[in-house]
């Protein structure tokens, strides 16, 4: 499977088609749905172009596929439209290093392996709630930069959010973005929030009085 920006799709499938590949492309605007496809299909390797993997997305999207049990043979690579670059970022079994496939005129950046942000994620305790948007959410992790929550309500990629933080020292809000979101059952969206600014300090400090 092939992800990558519509205007750089066809010299990344030429190379794949080139090689005698299966492919499933999809623009990176539709993460969302290839995700689907790659948790029903299990493709052995899943190709992300460099850009996309290093966008909040991009990354949230090879989280989730490391995290999957079921994709623990899905092979997780960087590639790059440009022939002398591509990486094996890593598997979807181990958060090991990143593998070089082909040699770089130059390197690519770790991928975060926590989500949207490059601070570490705290998994939280059972049962803390916050609000997203006035409405009760499950809180699954956090860090300064960002949260995994479970909502009864509907959330959507770049949709635009409040989130609320309350516990006894007091009530933290602060304003983010959707950057992944899937559908689960039983009904609920487990969704990873981007913060666009806020007390970091003031969010690491909740995360720390909540964490498992």
């Amino acid at each position: 499977m092939l992800i990558a920006a519509p205007a750089l799709l066809p010299a990344l499938k030429e190379r794949t088609a080139a090689a005698g590949n299966e492919l499933l492309a999809f623009t990176d605007s539709d993460a969302l749905r290839a995700l689907d496809v790659i948790t029903t299909r299990r493709p052995a390797v899943v190709a992300l172009e460099r850009t996309f993997a290093a966008s909040p997305r991009g990354a949230a999207l090879i989280n989730r596929i490391k995290a999957d049990p079921s994709l623990a043979d899905s092979e997780v690579r960087v590639v790059s439209h440009d022939i002398g670059h591509a990486r094996a970022a890593a598997t979807a079994a181990s958060s090991a290093a990143a593998v070089m496939a082909d040699t770089p005129a130059t390197s690519v950046s770790p991928l975060d392996e926590h989500g949207t942000r490059g601070t570490p994620r705290i998994t939280m305790e059972k049962g803390v709630e916050v609000l997203v948007d006035g409405n009760v959410a499950l809180l699954i992790d956090l860090s300064g930069g960002g949260a995994q929550v479970l909502s009864a309500t509907v959330l959507k990629p770049n949709q635009r959010v409040r989130v609320t933080l309350s516990d006894e020292r007091g009530t933290i809000r602060v304003n983010g973005s959707i950057a992944w979101a899937t559908f689960e059952i039983p009904p609920r969206y487990r969704a990873g929030v981007e913060f666009l600014g806020g007390e970091s300090t003031a969010i690491e400090a909740y995360a720390l009085r909540h964490k498992a």
